[in-house]
């Protein structure tokens, strides 16, 4: 398991019944999580006393009982620095797990002794964005959701690398990597997180099961001849990170040589000094010359 374990502005304090109590900064908020089936006692006396709530609704879906909640407050991840906004579907515009990776990613940036250029797929508010920016990457950073692409530009902003070299394309994911094809554009890396379900701006489909080989193969061909790395993240339930390393050797290893190591992301309980498991992520990368 990867697990991201260098936060100060997050901390997963405890998870217990299907939700997880969070510290978001200066604010706890309580969330639903289907990976909690444990019973455990719920000691931490801000199980009840938190800031903000996502209560799931019986009829489906929920909302925010956001109590003590400000419409928008920031965190920090060493240099990089994050807006928080609770939204629908339980979401708080980051996913804290997620951190491993832009340390990956910051770290091959930093060491390739050359430029490099990002394409970031499904790229919603630009975690990962923003991270190979600090590094020093020009980055293409694409999202079917006008709103997500602009609370990305806000990420970029108040992390101070809104000027660096980036395009924001607000497109269906896979018909812009069939027209950079088209247009002869290469990338030296990859990143992409694709939702389990969803739908393009043009009401397109999106199944990970049903579409993930297909799309991922499309990727290969805006790899650059000399690539870095490409990143593939999964919050699919059931989807194991034996899945993502076969479709990355058969399609990225098969094609340019490197090797794929998927591992789980996880966050640290404090309550428990457990791990939480929080989804799969892929890691391609060439071999060091």
């Amino acid at each position: 398991m990867w697990v991201s374990d260098k936060w100060r502005d997050f901390e997963l304090l405890d998870c217990s019944r299907g939700e997880k109590l969070e510290r978001w900064g200066d604010y706890t908020v309580v969330r639903p999580d289907p990976q909690a089936i444990w019973d455990t006692p719920r000691n931490d006396r801000r199980w009840r006393q938190c800031d903000g709530r996502y209560e799931r609704s019986s009829s489906g879906g929920g909302s925010w009982d956001r109590g003590r909640l400000p419409q928008s407050w920031q965190i920090g991840y060493g240099e990089l620095t994050f807006n928080i906004k609770p939204m629908s579907f339980k979401h708080t515009g980051l996913f804290p797990e997620q951190a491993s990776n832009w340390d990956y990613i910051m770290r091959k940036i930093r060491s390739a002794g050359r430029e490099i250029s990002v394409l970031n797929l499904f790229a919603y508010t630009g975690a990962a964005t923003v991270a190979a920016l600090a590094a020093g990457a020009s980055v293409c950073h694409v999202d079917a959701a006008k709103g997500m692409v602009a609370w990305a530009k806000e990420n970029a902003a108040s992390s101070g690398v809104a000027d660096r070299p980036v395009r924001w394309i607000v497109d269906d994911c896979a018909k812009f990597v069939e027209r950079e094809i088209r247009r002869g554009r290469r990338y030296d890396a990859i990143i992409m997180d694709p939702p389990s379900y969803g739908r393009g701006p043009g009401g397109e489909v999106w199944k990970l099961e049903d579409s993930l080989w297909d799309f991922v193969s499309l990727t290969a061909g805006v790899l650059s001849d000399d690539p870095l790395f490409v990143i593939i993240n999964s919050y699919t339930t059931g989807l194991s990170p034996s899945v993502l390393t076969y479709i990355a050797e058969s399609v990225f290893t098969r094609r340019f040589g490197g090797r794929s190591e998927s591992r789980e992301l996880g966050l640290p309980v404090t309550a428990t000094g457990l791990c939480l498991p929080c989804g799969a992520a892929c890691r391609w990368e060439t071999l060091e010359r």
